[in-house]
């Protein structure tokens, strides 16, 4: 097989806006849905992709992911697959918190947090180690189902965040300078040789999107 017909294209997706983005509440593992901003940059996201090739659609099966990679799915009428390994990195203690809440509620916590610990785990959560070694394993799994086709993952800021870092080659501890934006289009090649970055951010859809809203 050629290494065409071995690479994998993703289009990797953060789900649609929610409150508690709006409010920098950390929402981890917790269930939140889509706000109405969240839901329109969905189905904006679904008509950006009505056209694309697409052989699979995957979404963590928190419902802000699911709702978002569902618009994508009746835009395509592809069938959309939900999946565990996809979710949010688990913020135990963190979640439900505000970024200065914790600050105040586990200083400690938080600088080891800030400074990009790959050991450090809030109590009851995952570290950047943990989230790591569940969404790499899952990648592969799943592009290697994939060979020579493009699929769609619906999933959330720190599992993109993971795979940015995987296809640019850069170490978990770095500052993050990368937008993480909601539901702007992301895309990677995976081959068995590694993870490559071809596009990042591509949020024309919600240019158009608020074009439209101001006419």
């Amino acid at each position: 097989m050629s290494a065409a017909q071995e690479a994998t294209r993703l289009l990797l997706i953060r789900h649609g806006e929610t409150e508690w983005n709006k409010a920098q509440r950390i929402q981890g593992q917790i269930d939140i849905a889509l706000n109405d901003t969240g839901r329109l940059q969905a189905q904006r996201l679904g008509q950006a992709l009505a056209q694309e090739p697409i052989a699979a659609i995957y979404a963590s099966d928190l419902d802000r992911a699911q709702v978002t990679a569902q618009a994508v799915a009746s835009a395509t009428g592809v069938a959309l697959q939900t999946d565990a390994r996809l979710r949010e990195r688990h913020y135990g203690a963190f979640q439900g918190l505000t970024y200065d809440e914790i600050e105040t509620q586990w200083p400690q916590q938080a600088k080891s947090w800030r400074e990009r610990d790959p050991e450090f785990a809030p109590e009851g959560g995952e570290s950047l180690q943990d989230l790591y070694a569940r969404v790499l394993p899952t990648l592969d799994a799943l592009a290697r189902r994939h060979a020579g086709e493009q699929i769609v993952w619906v999933t959330h800021g720190g599992v993109i965040d993971v795979l940015y870092r995987a296809a640019t080659r850069q170490d978990l501890t770095i500052r993050r300078t990368w937008d993480l934006g909601n539901t702007a289009i992301n895309r990677l090649l995976w081959t068995q040789q590694g993870l490559s970055l071809v596009g990042w951010g591509d949020t024309a859809h919600l240019l158009e999107a608020a074009r439209d809203e101001t006419v």
